[in-house]
């Protein structure tokens, strides 16, 4: 399947399968990983974590919530519920090195896009040795996918949101507006004016190899861009206890690209930059006169005080996306 390619219909439905024949099905799909000892098979798997210690995170994908069938292939969902938990690992400064998938799939969902989203996650993973060493597989009335990742720190410090100190060079990997713009041409039916944009959106990029680079080069603090720009910035902010001044100019990837396509919407470029999420690329801060690793770019400075500016304004409270509206 292609992004472009929503779910078919072909084939068996997940009713028409025992829960170990769909499990034989998705099983040889996935990658073992580099550092798995014990892979899916047993009660639990074992993985190696050679530093004594091990990052962990978790997030969840919900139908209808963050992601719609009518838009988004099995595989485009497997790409983006591996993706945003590996940005989570490298925004700590590891490399990934294992998944576990907990799945609930409605009884008239073809198994054709359950394995679509096997395939997902392994491209995501094969590629950075990454295995998918386990998980849990339900019923339920829509599809969920919870995944759980782990990663290595490599004798590394880990790199917390609440390091950065004024002074500081604000840096940023990655796009960003380029997901929040695909997904407003997927809710206007005009897919069709950008496709790279709507791609961005079902299966976003993350430089995941920037996080241990930036941990490396002396980050003092960092995250995941995933609720938007402006959200996260304020996470930093709060945690280090110093305000982050953004410079709105610093961000002209895509520029043009994005302003053509809120023409024809109706919307604000600027707004899916600063306030749009789900690019998952990271924010970092380095001390001052640090030589920033690729592909990080200067986008502000840490400062004495609260909050976030842009160019010199405070940045609204409530920004970028929030899961219950607040």
């Amino acid at each position: 399947m292609t992004a472009d390619t929503p779910a078919s219909s072909d084939g068996p439905l997940v009713a028409e399968l025992s829960e170990d024949a769909l499990l034989a099905r998705i099983f040889p799909l996935l990658p073992v990983g580099a550092g798995t000892h014990v892979p899916p098979g047993d009660d639990a798997a074992v993985v190696a974590a050679p530093d004594g210690r091990f990052v962990v995170t978790t997030d969840v994908l919900v139908e209808d919530r963050h992601f719609r069938r009518a838009w988004s292939s099995g595989e485009d969902v497997g790409r983006r519920a591996a993706v945003q938990n590996l940005a989570d690992v490298a925004a700590m400064g590891a490399r990934p090195t294992s998944l576990v998938v907990a799945l609930v799939v409605p009884a008239d969902l073809p198994v054709s896009w359950v394995e679509g989203l096997a395939r997902g996650l392994a491209a995501e993973c094969a590629q950075l040795q990454v295995g998918v060493v386990g998980g849990d597989l339900s019923g339920g009335p829509v599809v969920v996918v919870s995944v759980t990742a782990h990663g290595d720190l490599a004798g590394r410090a880990p790199v917390l949101r609440s390091g950065a100190r004024p002074g500081d060079v604000v840096a940023h990997a990655g796009v960003a507006g380029r997901s929040a713009a695909g997904l407003a041409l997927l809710e206007a039916g005009r897919r069709e004016l950008d496709t790279v944009l709507v791609d961005a959106h079902l299966r976003p990029v993350s430089p995941l190899d920037a996080g241990p680079a930036a941990a490396d080069a002396g980050a003092t603090a960092m995250l995941d861009v995933s609720d938007g720009l402006l959200r996260d910035a304020g996470r930093i902010a709060r945690a280090s206890g110093v305000r982050i001044d953004l410079d709105a100019d610093a961000f002209t990837v895509d520029r043009d690209r994005l302003r053509s396509v809120a023409d024809e919407l109706g919307a604000v470029a600027e707004r899916w930059v600063l306030d749009g999420g789900e690019d998952h690329g990271l924010l970092a801060t380095f001390p001052a006169g640090s030589t920033l690793p690729v592909p990080f770019r200067a986008v502000g400075r840490v400062g004495e005080g609260a909050g976030v500016t842009v160019d010199g304004v405070a940045a609204p409270a409530r920004s970028g996306w929030d899961h219950f509206g607040g």
